[in-house]
């Protein structure tokens, strides 16, 4: 017996579960236990002016601060922006990604892929303050519009929740497009072919078809783009201002400027039990849409059937 052999079986002997150990690992040292240290700073208190948190006395009394009416403005503002902007990447994202991954010809795809990469590839602070340049009363597109006559002035969406909006609809539109374009490229053609041959319309073919087969790509892009967009504080501290403050800036404010890192954890800690709350509802949603839809196309069938 050669030795690679001896290997290969050695291995086919090894438990089951051990193949998830390093990626168990890297949850545990990334992710829980992270997560349980801000939770554990949740817990204290600011001693004093030059200290940053002590924990010698745990209480909660850093929630009811953090759940503040200024808080719980901003919050509201976040989340809309947050949902508004999963939902603009999906409507943009879904029909481009079908284009890359059923229209365009397969020698293209790796060209359009590697363009709409490269930008997503470049400093996400770079990004955001070349829109800060072009949405300057002075920039680029301010001075389009006034050449084309399409505003008698300047242009004043740098530093609203306008500004804030497209920022992040651009920043994190790639990673939306990728899953989308995953799921989509391995769609059958002949399952697209035998729809039109039966006589269903391209809008049935989109439902019936197309969308729950890219299903897993639209939920792998709707939890890419909505979970690291709550926690976003660099897209609103560059386009935002005063106006369109998110709930980042305030938690990197607890632990920067504020240095009350009690008082920011306990922040951090309502924002993540808020993504994943909202993340929960949004998945019981769209599996009951999903339902809902299979039920109105089974009695859709019926009712033809019957007639």
């Amino acid at each position: 017996m050669t030795a690679s052999r001896r290997r290969l079986l050695a291995l086919r002997r090894l438990p089951g579960g051990l193949g998830a150990l390093p990626i168990s690992v890297w949850i545990l040292l990334f992710f829980i236990m992270p997560f349980g240290l801000v939770v554990w700073y949740s817990f204290g208190y600011k001693p004093g002016l030059y200290v940053t948190h002590a924990n010698d006395i745990l209480s909660l009394d850093r929630y009811s601060e953090a759940a503040s009416p200024a808080f719980f403005a901003i919050f509201v503002r976040t989340l809309k922006i947050a949902m508004t902007g999963t939902v603009l990447c999906l409507l943009i994202s879904f029909p481009m990604a079908y284009w890359m991954a059923v229209k365009l010809a397969p020698r293209w795809r790796g060209i359009v892929l590697a363009l709409v990469l490269i930008p997503y590839w470049t400093n996400f602070l770079v990004r955001t303050i070349g829109w800060q340049i072009s949405l300057s009363p002075e920039g680029f597109a301010s001075k389009t519009l006034q050449w084309a006559n399409l505003t008698e002035g300047p242009l004043h969406v740098l530093y609203t929740s306008a500004a804030v909006q497209l920022g992040v609809v651009y920043n994190y539109l790639p990673l939306m497009i990728l899953p989308l374009y995953v799921a989509l490229e391995r769609l059958d053609p002949k399952l697209l072919e035998a729809s039109r041959d039966l006589g269903a319309t391209a809008w049935d073919t989109l439902w019936r078809i197309t969308v729950p087969l890219a299903a897993p790509g639209v939920a792998a892009g709707l939890l890419l783009v909505f979970v690291p967009l709550m926690g976003d504080y660099i897209t609103p501290t560059v386009l935002g201002g005063a106006s369109g403050s998110m709930v980042g800036q305030m938690v990197a404010a607890q632990f920067q400027s504020a240095q009350n890192w009690a008082l920011g954890a306990a922040m951090a800690v309502l924002l993540m039990l808020a993504i994943f709350g909202t993340s929960a509802v949004v998945g019981v949603l769209l599996k009951v849409i999903g339902r809902i839809a299979t039920a109105m196309t089974s009695l859709k069938l019926s009712v033809k059937e019957l007639s």
